[in-house]
């Protein structure tokens, strides 16, 4: 069974860091592209990050210079490293493969997420 568990997050207070992690289960990890995501209140889930089994990285515009994703394949887990966070990046996160769908429904599976929330 294909399970995500992210964890990390918390209240920060603007221009503070944050390191998500989720530990992937239920598939070859090495294999697939890993990505996170986050939904704000109000707002559709969109992509943060992504990272190919290949390490190949790619940003939203809106993290670019202040996030980092990364892989840690013996673990199968993805990390996000969160820097300079602004109140803009409050939303709940998730990871997931893009890739692994499920058999009956060909959706993505999805995590509880972790919630972020920078504040002051």
């Amino acid at each position: 069974q294909v399970q995500y568990m992210e964890s990390g997050g918390g209240l920060v207070q603007p221009g503070g860091s944050l390191r998500l992690s989720c530990v992937a289960s239920g598939f070859t990890f090495t294999t697939y592209m890993m990505a996170w995501y986050r939904q704000a209140p109000g707002k559709e889930r969109e992509v943060v990050a992504t990272i190919t089994s290949s390490d190949g990285v790619t940003y939203a515009d809106s993290v670019k210079g202040r996030f980092t994703i990364s892989r840690d394949n013996a673990k199968s887990t993805v990390y996000l490293q969160m820097n300079s966070l602004k109140p803009e990046d409050t939303a709940v996160y998730y990871c997931n493969a893009p890739g692994v769908l499920s058999a009956g429904t060909r959706r993505t599976y999805w995590g509880q997420g972790t919630q972020v929330t920078v504040a002051s």
